[in-house]
């Protein structure tokens, strides 16, 4: 079945009231927000990487209340163990039997805040839940519900005591994204509204948690094209083969950024996928998943000019063939 141009335009309309809503709390980042919600639904988790104060906990906190779920937060340190996250089971002396209490992690939103700062087992066990959504204890298995998208942030600045994320559990990420600070007109709205504490900030409920898993599997009917299909294995092998990489995008790199394409095409009211939707998301999709050669890095490549360049060298198809 394929969503027909009524319900993309449902679809459309769903999407901008959930962006309205999440706008009225995290000022002047309209394209974060909108990057937010494609990837809640398509199904996916987002990574932040920010400095503190730009609005993370903020914006996890108003795209839970805008779908009427529930968000939890975790700082993450050193200290921190799996069992912390997913939650133990301990014994009940009444019972005679193992009792499992759940983590934070049992939420519709997890905000993982400073996920580098913790060990190396216990971002596995993170991103474990992440793809398999659910929590395996004593043998039983617990399912963190649905809709269920982590935000993890990350420190560029402060490196020292972190654990930096292998390339492997940065593919798990459907996008890497930043909110970065507010614009002057912005600021100064934040700050006619500093008598406010951030908690006291409400998000009114645009549609349901159910709704939400509804539009998810919505998205997923959105018509793509071969020469679509074309356009993105032609910009996933050019990851591989540019001289700057040492290691390229996935495959699930590439299953990643048509999901979002579908989703992005949807939320613009149309649907069928263009090449416009794919090159709008290949940055946020596609830059954290390749590893540059040393050199290159040195030099002051990024992974997001690597892939602004194969999005100039690879020629996308017509908007007749893609439509």
């Amino acid at each position: 079945m394929t969503m027909s141009p009524d319900q993309a335009s449902q679809f459309a309309d769903a999407f901008d009231r959930l962006v309205r809503g999440v706008e009225h709390v995290v000022l002047g980042k309209k394209h974060v927000i909108r990057l937010a919600f494609v990837a809640l639904l398509s199904e996916g988790h987002l990574l932040l990487e920010d400095v503190p104060g730009t609005g993370k906990t903020s914006l996890a906190r108003a795209i839970a209340q805008s779908v009427r779920g529930t968000a939890n937060r975790v700082q993450f340190t050193p200290d921190l163990l799996p069992g912390d996250i997913t939650g133990v089971s301990i014994y009940d002396q009444k019972s005679g039997t193992f009792e499992f209490h759940r983590g934070p992690i049992f939420a519709n939103i997890v905000l993982a805040d400073e996920i580098n700062r913790a060990s190396p087992k216990t971002q596995a066990a993170l991103l474990e839940v992440m793809e398999e959504g659910q929590v395996t204890a004593d043998g039983v298995t617990h399912p963190v519900g649905s809709p269920f998208m982590v935000i993890a942030t990350q420190n560029p600045i402060e490196q020292s005591g972190t654990y930096r994320l292998p390339e492997a559990q940065l593919d798990r990420f459907i996008m890497k994204s930043s909110i970065g600070y507010p614009d002057h007109a912005s600021t100064i709205r934040i700050l006619e509204g500093a008598s406010a504490r951030p908690h006291d900030l409400v998000v009114a409920a645009v549609l349901s948690a159910e709704t939400v898993v509804e539009l998810a599997s919505l998205a997923r009917t959105v018509f793509v094209d071969a020469t679509i299909n074309d356009y993105v294995s032609r910009l996933v092998d050019a990851t591989r083969n540019a001289p700057e990489v040492r290691l390229g995008a996935s495959v699930r790199g590439a299953l990643a950024l048509i999901r979002t394409a579908k989703t992005l095409a949807a939320a613009n009211g149309r649907h069928y996928v263009l090449p416009d939707d794919v090159k709008a998301l290949a940055e946020p999709v596609l830059a954290h998943r390749l590893l540059l050669d040393p050199e290159a890095e040195f030099d002051g490549v990024t992974t997001s000019s690597v892939i602004a360049q194969i999005l100039i060298e690879t020629p996308p198809p017509s908007e007749r063939q893609a439509g």
